[in-house]
């Protein structure tokens, strides 16, 4: 018998004992790569189409933040001086542009699109890893239904490629959750080090976004729950590498703010202990149950219940209602807050597309039963065409018609002020409505309105 939790040296004598091994683990990683090179040639193209405007943080708590980083101006908002945002993720894209300034390639054309680019590569990891998450749950007839949910998705296609923490959050959500053994149906073939990854992922996720701590504490609890050394779990995987990660991130937040900011308790202090979120609008506690998540879903959202309701993994599912429940108790409430539980949605309505098509791969066998031939086929192609046929219109127009004013506006100024044909700017329009100086990318005096809460009156972090 294989055993492969050990150590390292586990699959090696495991092949030596079983010749066809190296042949099944080279195929598992062709079928990775080609898999990989799918979803970054998608994304590639998403990540070009997408020229409309969606939520102020894309631009002011990311790109904002790195160009300031690199090129010494740029505007922070108050949550930077209140530390309430950590610089984890803007660092990524400071090293983007510092490439760019270092190779002469900071045009309008590489300022705008670079950023999305680098994203979908992001993006593309989080696409094979639903890919290999469903895989290992379900098989590959359904993984290969779940990863055409994933990319038809109209909301993926639209926000998944924008530089949001939260998209970056929902990559290291799929990564996770693949490494975590108490989410598979069987642990018994998975390393040991695997779980050790995937507390890795989930403190860095927290790190970036300290929310991301409701997905991460139901997946711990389940894992406890499971696990049999619970004291070893906790003491010495737990603690170590939790500590590790958040310790680096402190550090980090320490050398750029030039002080000891513990970003994590501002940012709950914030958003939980005094509600400083509603100052941006509430919603009913039942809006992600009745609006949200359903139109995020979208026309996925039957398959989706039937998948959950067919395929019984009540782990999986019950993520989905956790992360769900605990975001309704809070007042502000966002589409993308709740963007990591999207793609688990997403395997599930591959699971109801697998059912819709004989998955047995003898085709000989298939061509004996004519009903299946005749009736099945039928019912996925229905499937497949009512679900391109509505999710294909709303992404074209959401990702390149939909508020894309906004954005064309700074297009064209950055463009101008490159000319040297503007001077000063002043926008008398909502709050944050468009990009700033990451995409201007010139230094020239602008004004906008400032809608920052007033933290002194019972708000404060």
């Amino acid at each position: 018998m294989r055993q492969r939790r050990k150590d390292g040296g586990g699959v090696v004598s495991s092949a030596i004992e079983n010749p066809n091994l190296y042949k099944e683990e080279e195929k598992k990683f062709s079928n990775t790569k080609r898999v990989f090179a799918l979803c970054l040639a998608f994304r590639i193209v998403n990540a070009l189409f997408i020229q409309t405007y969606f939520n102020p943080d894309e631009h002011w708590q990311a790109l904002e933040v790195a160009h300031r980083i690199v090129f010494g101006y740029g505007h922070l908002t108050w949550e930077w001086e209140k530390g309430i945002r950590s610089y984890l993720h803007p660092l990524l894209f400071a090293l983007l542009y510092k490439v760019l300034a270092l190779l002469g390639l900071d045009t309008p054309w590489f300022m705008i699109k670079a950023p999305r680019l680098l994203q979908s590569v992001f993006s593309a990891v989080g696409d094979l890893y639903l890919y290999k998450l469903s895989h290992v749950l379900f098989g590959h007839c359904v993984a290969k239904w779940a990863l055409f949910s994933q990319l038809a998705n109209w909301f993926m296609f639209f926000c998944f490629n924008r530089t949001l923490s939260n998209s970056f959050e929902t990559v290291l959500t799929l990564v996770g959750l693949y490494h975590w053994p108490c989410m598979r149906i069987s642990s018994s073939n998975i390393p040991l080090h695997s779980r050790k990854w995937g507390l890795a992922v989930a403190a860095l996720a927290c790190a970036i976004r300290p929310t991301s701590a409701i997905t991460w504490v139901y997946v711990g609890l389940l894992e406890l729950y499971l696990t049999q050394g619970r004291l070893k779990f906790i003491l010495l995987e737990v603690i170590p590498i939790g500590a590790l990660v958040l310790g680096f991130a402190c550090l980090l937040d320490r050398l750029m703010y030039g002080s000891w900011v513990i970003v994590p308790l501002h940012f709950l202090k914030f958003n939980f202990l005094s509600s400083g979120g509603d100052y941006y609008g509430t919603h009913n506690w039942h809006w992600y149950f009745t609006q949200g998540f359903p139109v995020m879903v979208f026309t996925f959202l039957p398959f989706s219940i039937t998948g959950i309701i067919n395929s019984k993994y009540w782990k999986l599912s019950g993520l989905i209602a956790w992360v769900l429940g605990l975001y309704s108790v809070l007042g502000h409430k966002e589409f993308r807050f709740v963007l990591p539980v999207l793609p688990v949605a997403l395997i599930f309505s591959g699971y109801s597309l697998a059912t819709l098509q004989e998955c047995d791969s003898s085709k000989g066998e298939r061509k004996g039963s004519s009903n299946i031939n005749s009736k099945w086929p039928s019912k996925r192609q229905m499937a497949i065409l009512f679900l391109l046929a509505t999710n294909i219109p709303m992404a074209f127009y959401m990702s390149s018609v939909h508020q894309r004013g906004t954005e064309d506006v700074m297009n064209y100024l950055s463009k101008e002020a490159m000319s040297e044909k503007v001077e000063s700017i002043l926008f008398l329009m909502p709050c944050h409505a468009t990009p700033y100086y990451s995409r201007l990318h010139r230094d020239l005096p602008m004004r906008i309105l400032d809608c920052s809460p007033r933290l002194n009156s019972g708000n404060s972090v």
